[in-house]
C-alpha cells in the first residue's frame, strides 16, 4: 500500500514512482479523514498485484478481513449474490416452519423456528454484562443454533428421535446449507457457532443454552394466559438444569409469576 498526502507527512516518502511499469498493478484512490486533524483530508492509493487477494495488507502490514469488489470478475460476483439470496430464501422456512412442541398441545397461531431465535438473540443483547462472556458472540449463537431446522424441521422429543441421530441430520442439513451459501469464511463461522452450541463447548453456548430455555418457559407462560391452558411439561423439563446465575434467576421469575398467576386462578 502507499499513501500520499496532500501535507506534509511520514507518508509522503511512499509516493509511487508514476514512471514504473508493474503488471497487474491496480490502484483505488480515495480520500479519507485521518485521526491527525492536521493532516485534514489525505488521499490514498491502494495498490497490489494480485486483484483477487482475499484481504487487504494495510500501511502497517497487518491484513485486513475486509474483501475488496472483484471488478474483473461480474460473473464469480454474480454467482456470490445469487448464493446469498439462496441462502436466505431457504431461511425462509424458518419463519414458515412452526415450533412443533405448542403445535401437540393444540395452540393456534402458534411461534415460529425464526420467532424463537429472535426473542433468544434479544435476550442476547439486554442481558447484564459477565465477565469473560462474549455477548456480540451469543447474539450470533441465538440466530443460527436452530438453522439446521429449515431442513430437518422441529424434531422434539416426543418424535423419539434418538439424540445422536438428531444431530446427525442437524449436521447434514447445515452442510448442505453450508453449500447453498457457496461456503467461503460466513459459512464456516455460521458452521463453527452451530457446532460450538451443540456441543456446549464455551461460556456463550452455555447461557444461550438457558436462554433456549428461558425462552421456552415464557412463551409458555403466555401460551396459558393467551389460552386458558396448563403447559406444566415445559417448566417440568427445564427445571434444575440452567447452568449460569442469569438463566436461573429469569426462569425464577417466570415461575414466580406463574405460581402467582395459577393460586389467584384457584
Amino acid at each position: 500500500m502507499a499513501a500520499v498526502a496532500t501535507s506534509p507527512s511520514p507518508y509522503s516518502s511512499l509516493r509511487p514512482n508514476s514512471s514504473s511499469r508493474v503488471p497487474n498493478f491496480h490502484r483505488i484512490s480515495v480520500k479519507i479523514p485521518f485521526c491527525n486533524a492536521r493532516w485534514g483530508k489525505t488521499l490514498v492509493c491502494v495498490g497490489c498485484h494480485n486483484p483477487n487477494l482475499d484481504s487487504v495488507v494495510t500501511g502497517s502490514g497487518s491484513k485486513s478481513p475486509t474483501h475488496l469488489p472483484d471488478d474483473h470478475d461480474g460473473q464469480a460476483s454474480a454467482s456470490s449474490h445469487s448464493a446469498a439470496i439462496d441462502f436466505l430464501t431457504l431461511c425462509h422456512r424458518l419463519k414458515t416452519t412452526k415450533r412443533k412442541g405448542w403445535i401437540n398441545h393444540a395452540i393456534k397461531g402458534p411461534e415460529s423456528i425464526a420467532d424463537h431465535m429472535y426473542r433468544m438473540a434479544l435476550m442476547a443483547l439486554i442481558a447484564k454484562d459477565i465477565p469473560g462472556v462474549n455477548r456480540e458472540r451469543c447474539i450470533k449463537i441465538a440466530i443460527v443454533h436452530d438453522i439446521a431446522e429449515a431442513i430437518v424441521g422441529d424434531i422434539t422429543p416426543s418424535d423419539g428421535v434418538p439424540k445422536a441421530e438428531k444431530s446427525r441430520r442437524e449436521q447434514a442439513a447445515l452442510k448442505e446449507m453450508c453449500e447453498v451459501l457457496g461456503g467461503g469464511m460466513r459459512a464456516e463461522e455460521i458452521k463453527e457457532l452451530w457446532e460450538e452450541y451443540e456441543n456446549n463447548s464455551s461460556l456463550e453456548a452455555n447461557l444461550v443454552k438457558d436462554f433456549d430455555k428461558v425462552e421456552m418457559i415464557l412463551q409458555a407462560l403466555e401460551y396459558e394466559i393467551e389460552h386458558g391452558k396448563v403447559l406444566d411439561e415445559f417448566f417440568l423439563s427445564t427445571a434444575g438444569k440452567f447452568q449460569t446465575e442469569i438463566g436461573k434467576s429469569w426462569a425464577a421469575e417466570i415461575t414466580s409469576r406463574r405460581s402467582a398467576r395459577l393460586k389467584n386462578r384457584d
